[in-house]
Formats: C-alpha cells, structure tokens, sequence
C-alpha cells in the first residue's frame, strides 16, 4: 500500500493505518509496556531469547536478563499470517541468501541492543521526546545509505520464490507454540509464570499485535525503506514514518507519557555518537538483510521462510551481547565491548558486500 501506492486515497489510506500502528504503541506504553516500548522487534526478540533461557542467568549479583514471551511478536506474526490468509493472499516463500540473513540480522541486534532499542523504537522514541533517539536517527539514515550504494553496485540479499506451505509455516507455528507454553506457565510469560520486565496486559498486548500485525503487512512498511526514500521516490514509506512518530506523540501527549529532553528517558543513554554509530550499523545490517527487525518478524508471518531465519539471527545477536557484555546501560551508556563489536560489525558488512559486488563482477570460469 504504502511501497507504491496507486492513488492519493490509497497513500492516505496508509498513512492512516501507520497513524494507528503509532497510537496503539503508545497504548501499550501507557498501559505498562516499558517507555516508548510499545513495539520493539530487537528487545522484545531478546526477551523472547530470555524466556528460552538463551541469555544464561546474568551476571553474579547483577539482575537476571529480562526473560518475557512478549504477546506483540506473536500477534505481529499471527496478524500478518491471517490477513494474507484473508485475502486470500498467503504464499509461502523462500530461497534468497539465508545465512547473509542470519548473520546481519545477528548483527542488526548488537547494534539495536547498543543504542537500546530497534528502529521502530526509534520512531517511538522520538514520538515520545526523546531527544537521544534525533541522534541515532543521524546514524540511521546514513547506514542506510551506505547500503544503498552497494546495491547500486549490484549488491543484494537475493530474490525469493514460492515454497511449499509448509516453509512459511514455521513463524505462526513457533511463536504461536511459544504463547500457549508461557499461558501454561512453562515459560515466563502470560499465566502462571508471569513475571520478567515490564508489560502491559497480555490481552492487550496481544491484541494490538495482532492488529498492527495485519496494518504493517497490509502497508509493507520498513523503517530502512522509509530511510531510503529520503533519496528515492516515492515518499509513501517516508510519510509513513512520519505519520506513525505522530499518532504516538498524539497518545503520548494525551495520556501524560511524553516526556521531551535527553535526560532521564526510559530505557535510553544520551552518549550521542555511540546512539548514532549503533543505529548506523542497524541501518546498514537493515539493507543486508533486506528490512528492519519489525519488518522481518511480520515477513515471517506472512510466509516469508528467508524472513524467519533473520529473526533467528535477531534472536542469537542478543545472546551474543548479552553473553558478552555488549548492551548498553542507560544510567552509563555503550560498554567498551559494546563498541568494539560495532566495529566488527561495521567491518563485517563492508567485507562481505564488498566481496559480493567483487564476486558479482568477476567473469565465470568456464567448466
């Protein structure tokens, strides 16, 4: 609706949807969601990890790692799932390059769990008054960017073709099977093992997923494709983006949760160029990739198997950081590891699409 719409009605129609996806957010926020947490592919993925006991048990004496099985992913996935089903529009797909998938998407996660949060928090967060997030948006746009000059060179992730049913089945089936064990309280979650970091009421949390499950898949938005079109028409994805960062500044300012500064932000650090240099590597990893983790999670659920192998990978980068010490802190920013693994992430992205474009260009050996 929103990559290429066919009229001003269906562009207005988008921005609507992406308007309400940005209220509901700011619902869940205002109803015990972290702060503008209302939707968060990278942390609610790394919760998700928690809940599996992927994350260890944290360091001694320090608090365990946030552990939740978080009813928006599911309802992401099943809203996405049903719609296409709906409409009669559901295709299972797969083929495209998987590990280059699974590893961005590692390294997507690093990065969001540097700055705290993925790019849909981003919006969130500025919708909110985070002035922090302005900054990791500086770093955003140009990750994008730099990506976006590969793929002129004749770099991408790979096209996909339909599959059996079975492989686009994978996302509904698990995450779903993930909601029933936490309602039967054998994970940490929904029921009787409620509990882990904060959450609004899993009904409604499960409910708004499902709803801006089915708008985002209906809308096709992507926080790196908005980020695009910033230097490409059309502007659809971009006015996306605006449109959701207001309809949470609407409910935000409405329900008292606003809150304008860099100070004192929930879940946020104000070290400025580590907010920037972080998302700039999720901005990159986002074009490897092919879409930001909340795009990825409701590609999964509309059947995209190469889709789910990403947020596979989304799932072990935040083992990786949490097991090495890489996430941030908001009372004392980026840890030193932290860094350091922007940089090898950084440098893993420029090596391996280098080496794709140098290996696109080179002449095939003849048998």
């Amino acid at each position: 609706m929103l990559r290429n719409p066919s009229s001003s009605r269906v562009l207005a129609l988008g921005l609507v949807c992406l308007a309400v996806v940005g209220a509901l957010a700011a619902l869940l926020v205002w109803k015990g969601n972290p702060g503008n947490m209302g939707i968060c592919g990278a942390c609610f993925l790394r919760d998700e990890a928690g809940a599996l006991g992927l994350l260890g048990k944290g360091a001694p004496g320090g608090p365990p790692p946030p552990a939740h099985v978080r009813p928006e992913l599911v309802g992401l996935v099943l809203g996405a799932f049903v719609l296409g089903l709906a409409r009669r529009r559901y295709v299972a797909r797969s083929g495209s390059h998987a590990s280059t998938r699974l590893v961005a998407g590692a390294f997507m996660s690093i990065g969001a769990l540097v700055f705290l949060g993925c790019p849909f928090r981003m919006l969130q967060r500025l919708g909110g008054g985070d002035v922090n997030a302005w900054l990791g948006l500086a770093g955003f746009v140009p990750g994008v960017l730099v990506g976006l000059g590969f793929e002129k060179k004749g770099y991408g992730v790979g096209s996909t073709a339909p599959a059996p049913v079975a492989v686009g089945l994978h996302a509904p089936a698990i995450f779903g099977g993930l909601l029933l064990l936490a309602g039967a309280g054998v994970l940490v979650g929904p029921g009787l093992g409620s509990g882990g970091p904060a959450h609004a009421p899993w009904t409604l949390a499960l409910g708004v997923g499902l709803v801006a499950g089915g708008l985002l898949s209906l809308t096709g938005f992507c926080a790196v494709s908005a980020a695009r079109q910033l230097v490409a028409k059309p502007k659809g994805q971009l006015l996306g983006a605006a449109a959701l960062v207001l309809g949470y500044l609407a409910v935000a300012l409405a329900t008292g949760i606003f809150r304008g500064g860099t100070a004192g932000q929930p879940i946020a650090h104000t070290d400025g160029l580590w907010n920037a240099l972080s998302m700039s590597l999720v901005g990159f990893c986002g074009v490897l990739a092919g879409g930001c983790p909340v795009r990825q999670v409701v590609m999964a659920g509309e059947g995209n198997g190469d889709a789910f192998v990403t947020v596979l990978g989304i799932l072990l980068g935040a083992a990786i950081a949490h097991g090495l010490g890489l996430v941030s802190s908001p009372a004392t920013g980026p840890t030193a590891f932290g860094k350091v693994a922007i940089g090898i992430g950084w440098a893993y992205g420029l090596v391996y699409a280098g080496a794709f474009v140098l290996g696109r260009r080179a002449p095939t050996p003849t048998p």
